[in-house]
């Protein structure tokens, strides 16, 4: 009888039908029950720790909403690269729905963590035992928000806006001028000032015939001379687009509000050259930390303030950078000395101090001692993009205005 178990066991092992295994636990009753309850629940337990490995990975589509004054439903998609490494984009459906690429992002020990530098957001959250949700918090700005990401579905999953057709570019033989553009008294409470491009549409809030005259020839209020008194206290809504098809490049905008300060400026001026007090821009010893930008090369740069002392530059160089610095922040010229060429995507975050924004005619507070405060400016430019910025004199060139009058009607 033992011999016949054995064979009729060895049997058994190399059998892999269903039928054979069950009609051989009937055969030896309780022993093969046994026997076979053990194999079966291996197995199951495999398949739930292969179902458990699947639920708790975190390269997946991921939603949640936003309670942020209004409710803005997020999408998070994480993947990984070819060396396994984790990267993700974020899409803001409520906001347009245009894909945000996260750029820092870890998972460790089932927490979650990622940044998007961009908007100089971040997120921390925990995943959940059976790795359907992650529970955390988004911070931008100095209040975190709860945020909690769902694992989704194909039935559940929100869809994600398409894009905005591309325009195409304008061709670069072009000259543009501008086919039809108002130009209108701003109102007078209205806050902030911008240089604005959407689409085919360019506009301008809150500019001075001074501003658009920094705009145009990339130069600081200080290397303007000549100037009656109203071209730095009267400001000017301005809105016009192209004569010319597709989108125009930074030099064709430019040139376009060069042509428009003629036109209904009747600006008329020669230039000169004065060694001024100004800031000079250089690579730093430690050397450059900037981040090349995967932008369009031809396209136009971004530069915007999320707040004092938070700026975001996307697909810009650092002659933008310059001139944003000297137009809106610094009370003098800044000269790029750097020899960097190309364009670049990079956060800059400091604390501002009173000498500073005067070009944007914003009174700075005073500066807090929070802990957690962004260093000074030219602390931050050394330690966050690896330049240095220094006050010194330089070679500029100066606009002398042999004539300007006040806009003419539209």
């Amino acid at each position: 009888m033992l011999k016949r178990c054995s064979r009729l066991i060895q049997w058994f092992r190399s059998t892999r039908t269903t039928a054979f295994s069950q009609s051989f636990a009937l055969a030896l009753g309780k022993n093969a029950i046994i026997v076979v309850g053990m194999g079966f629940a291996t197995l199951a337990g495999q398949t739930v720790l292969a179902q458990a490995a699947q639920k708790t990975n975190i390269d997946d589509t991921w939603q949640g909403t936003l309670h942020a004054g209004k409710d803005l439903r997020i999408v998070l998609k994480v993947s990984k690269n070819d060396k396994g490494e984790l990267k993700a984009v974020n899409y803001s459906i409520d906001q347009g729905g245009q894909p945000l690429p996260v750029s820092s992002i870890s998972f460790q020990g089932g927490t979650l963590a990622f940044g998007i530098e961009m908007i100089d957001g971040t997120y921390e959250g925990k995943m959940s035992a059976d790795g359907k949700s992650i529970t955390g918090q988004w911070k931008q700005g100095p209040n975190p928000l709860p945020l909690v990401f769902e694992r989704t579905t194909a039935e559940t999953a929100w869809a994600i806006p398409e894009p905005p057709a591309k325009l195409p570019p304008m061709a670069e033989d072009a000259n543009p001028s501008f086919e039809v553009a108002t130009i209108k008294p701003s109102k007078p409470d209205q806050p902030g000032k911008a240089f604005l491009m959407r689409g085919r549409r360019f506009t301008t809030i809150n500019t001075t015939l001074n501003d658009l005259i920094t705009f145009a020839y990339d130069i600081h209020g200080k290397q303007i001379s000549g100037a009656p008194a109203w071209a730095e206290t009267d400001k000017f809504d301005i809105e016009g687009q192209p004569d010319v098809p597709g989108s125009p490049n930074g030099k064709q905008l430019k040139a376009m509000v060069q042509k428009l300060l003629a036109d209904r400026f009747g600006l008329k001026f020669h230039r000169d050259k004065k060694e001024l007090s100004a800031y000079v821009l250089t690579v730093a010893k430690g050397g450059s930390k900037l981040k090349k930008s995967e932008g369009d090369p031809k396209g136009l740069p971004g530069l915007f303030f999320r707040g004092l002392g938070v700026l975001t530059v996307q697909n810009a160089t650092l002659g933008d950078f310059t001139q944003l610095m000297q137009g809106a922040v610094m009370d003098r010229p800044v000269v790029d000395q750097t020899g960097l060429e190309g364009k670049w995507d990079f956060v800059l975050k400091w604390t501002p101090d009173e000498s500073q924004f005067g070009g944007m005619g914003i009174k700075v507070p005073p500066p807090t001692d929070a802990a957690d405060a962004p260093p000074p400016l030219f602390t931050a430019i050394q330690e966050q993009i690896g330049l240095k910025l220094e006050a010194g004199k330089a070679p500029v060139e100066v606009l002398v205005l042999d004539h300007v009058d006040k806009p003419s009607e539209n």
